[in-house]
Formats: structure tokens, sequence, C-alpha cells
């Protein structure tokens, strides 16, 4: 797909003050006296992604389409690395014209290159909210990034849920659950609007048609029973024997390996469970790292803390199929006790992880920690 302008389809996040000016559709300009993001086009924001030549996957879930945009000087225009800046979700919200409570962090991602973060953000609850995308830069600055004029293209999803009733769970809002980019595709976890809804699609890239995806079926031990509306809520890439694998993790909390081969147009795969980390939780976002000469997966969880999993056994560990004895089984990992109220993570460098925690008073800061 040829690149376009976000102009062209008016796709805006800028900060609307008052006496700053806003492009509309066609070209006119209007003020705007309200704090907020415009942005025309673009329903929400949810999961990013890099590219390794640092053009930026963002996922609309609302419109159950893809965003690839070409930052630019966007995204190089601060100091390179990441700072600590403690209390930036009021941060944010100030810029937006708001205040904490009205604010929800969708994602975090760190820039391949400048090692900048950028961190996506809804504005606001149910229809009336905004979406916007914020960088941070090694000297702490964040800035609202305005992708009024940048390059983008767009991939939309053939076979999205529709939305739920108002009041009721929307599985539109799970059309995209996360992304990574691997050997030159997309690959997009998520629910479609077919009987088995759990979803992988590899995009080729640059976007040309998107297909139907793999349905994807797992072995929930914790559950007792086999699953295929669940989605995977977050995975990570990563050879398993010299394998590539996708290495997903699910509500209440599988941990399941599929080997990217098997990722076909229109294919039914069934996943490995090597791992039961514990029901009533969330994984909220995963990487992988190599310390002391071995590989470790992260995980961040929405009620179980940070885990800290070994990979060495993934090959050999036998597929759990059956309901476990105990919250726990398969594979062992270790709780990282040091790291609390982690909500979204990234790795910054081979050594440190550049992580998004809630504090005890309900602040939400941007930290660089060392790998455990």
């Amino acid at each position: 797909m040829r690149w376009i302008s976000l102009k062209t389809v008016a796709l805006t996040m800028v900060l609307a003050t008052a006496g700053w000016a806003v492009v509309s559709e066609r070209g006119t300009v209007a003020t705007a006296g309200v704090q907020e993001p415009a942005a025309s086009g673009l329903q929400s924001i949810g999961p990013l992604a890099f590219g390794p030549d640092g053009v930026l996957f963002a996922a609309d879930r609302q419109a159950a389409t893809i965003y690839a945009i070409d930052l630019g000087k966007k995204a190089d225009g601060g100091a390179p690395g990441a700072k600590d800046v403690t209390g930036i979700d009021g941060q944010i919200a100030a810029m937006l014209g708001t205040d904490s409570k009205n604010i929800q962090v969708t994602d975090l991602a760190v820039h391949p290159k400048t090692r900048n973060a950028f961190i996506s953000v809804m504005r606001g609850t149910g229809a009336d909210a905004k979406p916007a995308l914020l960088r941070v830069d090694g000297a702490g600055k964040i800035e609202i990034v305005a992708l009024d004029g940048l390059k983008m293209s767009k991939a939309t999803l053939p076979n999205a849920p529709a939305a739920g009733a108002a009041g009721q769970r929307n599985p539109r809002m799970e059309s995209i659950t996360d992304m990574a980019f691997v050997d030159g595709k997309l690959v997009v976890a998520g629910l479609s609007n077919e009987e088995f809804a759990s979803k992988l699609r590899t995009v080729a890239y640059p976007f040309k048609d998107v297909e139907a995806g793999t349905s994807v079926e797992i072995y929930h031990g914790n559950h007792g029973q086999f699953e295929t509306r669940s989605p995977v809520i977050s995975f990570v890439p990563y050879k398993v024997d010299n394998t590539p694998h996708l290495i997903a993790g699910y509500t209440c909390t599988p941990l399941v390996k599929f080997p990217v081969s098997s990722l076909k147009p229109g294919a039914k795969v069934m996943g490995t469970t090597i791992a039961e980390l514990g029901n009533r939780n969330r994984p909220t976002d995963m990487v992988v790292y190599r310390k002391g000469g071995k590989d470790y997966l992260l995980i961040a969880n929405t009620s179980r803390g940070v885990m800290k999993v070994p990979t060495e056994t993934f090959g050999a560990a036998p597929g759990i199929t059956a309901r476990v004895s105990s919250e726990t089984g398969g594979v062992g990992f270790e709780p990282v006790a040091s790291l609390k109220g982690v909500e979204q993570l990234d790795l910054l460098d081979d050594q440190r992880a550049l992580i998004l925690a809630r504090a005890d008073g309900g602040a939400l800061s941007l930290q660089a920690v060392s790998l455990p």
C-alpha cells in the first residue's frame, strides 16, 4: 500500500488549546477553547509496536484498524534515551486538560533507535473518549505527538467482532489485543466475529490485503477446558529449540507456545500450554531478555505482580492437558518482589526495562529499572 498523508484522511492528534489552530479535514482553520487532542479519523488508540526501521504501528481497536506511521522528525526531536518521570499520569492529564482519573494509559513502547518512550492514552470514557500519543525523551520532557502531516498507511481487519450494546462487554475492544513485528510481518492477536473467535494474524508490511487469520485454541488448566473464544492478551516472539514461536499469555493466566510456521490463513491451530501462572489475573505486557548467559521471560500482571520465567525448559515442557491441582503448574517462575504496581513494560536496553508503575497512593510513574 502506498504512503498517504495523514492530512488526506484527517488523522490528527494535536493539543487544541485556546488560541491554537487546528487544521480540519477540508483545510479550513478553526480554534478551540478546550484542552483535548483532536483525533478526526482515529477512534481509539491501544497497543503499540515498532518496526525495526522506526515505523510505529498503532492499533485503533474501536475501528479494528492498524495504522503504520512514519514518525519522521517526531521520533528524534528530543534527548535520546528515557528518564524517570514521577506522577506522569498527572502531567499527561494536565496537558490534555483533565485530571488523572480521566485518562487511561493503553500501552508503552520504546523507540528502537532513540530509546524514547511512546505512550498511548485514552482521555475520557465510553463514546466520548479521545486518543492521544505522547513521547517522553531522555530529559524527561513529555510531548504530545502531533500526527498531522506525517505519512501513514492502514490495514483494517476483515472479520472483526461487532461492538457490544451499551453497558455490556464490548468484544470490539478486543479486536486487537497485542502486536509485534516479526521477520517483515506484523503479528496481530485479538478476536474475530467467527465461531473460533481467537485469532493470530500475520499481516505483510507494507500493508496489502489483510487475511482472515489463524484460529487458535488452547487447553486452560485452571478452567479445565478447551477454549477458542479467549484472545491472546500479550505475546512475544521467541525461538524455542531454534524454531520461531510466539509465547502467549491469556487471562487467568495460561502461558502457551505457538510455532510461527503454523500461522496460516484459515488454519485452526492448537497451542501447547506450558504453564499456568494463576487465576483472577491478566498479563499486561511481556518481554524476553538475556542475563548471565540465560534467557528469561518477564511478565507484568494485573494482580500477581511481575514474574521472571526461565525459558530454557520451554522446548521440553510437556503440554498441560488436564485441570491443574493448584493455582499454578507447568514451567516454573520467580516473583519479582522489587517491582510493584507495574502496568506496562518494554525493554529499554540490554540491562534495563522501562516500566509504568502505580504507587500505593495511586500515581503512575515512568521508571527505568535493572532487569532482574
